[in-house]
């Protein structure tokens, strides 16, 4: 996951031209390693730790999936 990440992060940049600044994320074992903790650091990168399974914190990213997930339901019935 912390690759797939590193991969996420560089390809967000690329295309924007601007630098992540925050992460929000639920305090799954992926976002909390080691590893993890001191590449957002040495990336400037502030974390935002979320309860887990509770939606109710993260209400922007509940609407977006449910949009992704129905425009994908969309096209796969065309």
């Amino acid at each position: 996951m912390f690759a797939k990440f590193c991969e996420f992060k560089a390809l967000v940049e690329k295309d924007t031209g601007r630098k992540v600044k925050a992460l929000r994320s639920d305090n799954g074992g992926q976002y909390v390693s080691n590893e993890f903790k001191k590449f957002c650091a040495s990336e400037e990168i502030q974390r935002e730790l979320i309860a887990t399974h509770n939606s109710q914190h993260n209400r922007v990213y509940e609407r977006n999936s449910g949009s992704i997930v129905g425009a994908a339901r969309t096209m796969l019935h065309d």
